[in-house]
């Protein structure tokens, strides 16, 4: 199977006949569905924050240490909504869905822009390990609890001027006092609520339901930057389970080990485009 022709073909067919479709995303799915968080998406919302603190991507904005929480809840409050509350750009999310929706799926994603459920993907097959951009938690945390942001967040986005938040709308703990923070994974302080543990139970119950039957483990935008999540457990699952496949559609990274490449189908490619030509 060397012409794309042929690997698109083939993917058709792995996905008619299986059991059961392991989807697993990572942050080049989202990419592919217009999540760019550099050049003309960034100056666009960000050239005041660029100009002023000198980093040119959301990314290394999320790091920056600003000097006050009105100035961090400015950045943070436009950084959501226009990642988590804004329309997705592309229909990306939409098309893998139609791809899917009449078989047994579930997802597992380190991504954190609630994609999936905005696109109407079954909440209850969806599996978000990193958190979710959506929510808060205390930053201590002094208990195991999220909370909704986005009354919140809309408030901040259209208050915020001179990239500062009114004062009144820093967040703070609920129960200690201490300020909230954003409900992704970055050190030990990461709260997993108890949706996250009843999402974790839905997958291990997945993967248990469809041991030795015909799954296909669709791998999407996955780098190397946790690869111990999806991409090294698919690989694992595919070589204990004879009648498993293995499909890896990324950009620049579309690989498979040796000991399962003749069950798999690597397509290096935007998955925006392969997600098209599969529903054609």
């Amino acid at each position: 199977m060397n012409s794309y022709s042929d690997k698109i073909a083939r993917v058709r067919q792995l996905l008619q006949e299986a059991d059961a479709v392991m989807i697993g995303a990572g942050a080049g799915l989202s990419t592919a569905a217009g999540y760019v968080y550099s050049g003309e998406r960034f100056e666009k919302f960000f050239a005041d924050f660029g100009a002023k603190y000198g980093f040119r991507d959301m990314y290394s904005g999320g790091f920056y240490p600003y000097k006050t929480p009105e100035e961090k809840w400015a950045f943070w409050s436009r950084y959501i909504y226009i990642n988590r509350y804004q329309p997705i750009p592309k229909d990306t999310y939409e098309k893998l869905l139609r791809l899917v929706q009449n078989k047994d799926y579930f997802v597992i994603t380190t991504n954190v822009d609630h994609c999936f459920q905005r696109a109407g993907f079954d909440k209850k097959r969806l599996f978000y390990t990193q958190g979710d951009y959506g929510l808060f938690q205390c930053s201590e945390p002094c208990h195991q609890q999220t909370y909704d942001n986005e009354e919140t967040v809309k408030a901040m986005f259209a208050q915020q001027k001179n990239m500062r938040v009114p004062t009144e709308l820093v967040p703070h703990c609920p129960v200690c006092g201490k300020p909230m923070a954003m409900n992704l994974r970055a050190d030990d302080t990461f709260v997993q609520d108890e949706g996250w543990y009843v999402a974790y139970q839905q997958y291990e119950d997945f993967l248990r339901r469809h041991e030795g039957l015909k799954t296909v483990y669709l791998e999407l935008g996955v780098g190397y930057n946790t690869p111990v999540i999806i991409k090294y457990p698919f690989w694992q699952r595919t070589a204990e389970n004879t009648n498993a496949a293995y499909i890896c559609v990324n950009l620049g990274e579309a690989d498979a080990p040796s000991e399962i490449r003749n069950r798999s189908v690597c397509i290096d490619g935007d998955i925006d485009s392969v997600l098209t030509d599969l529903l054609a």
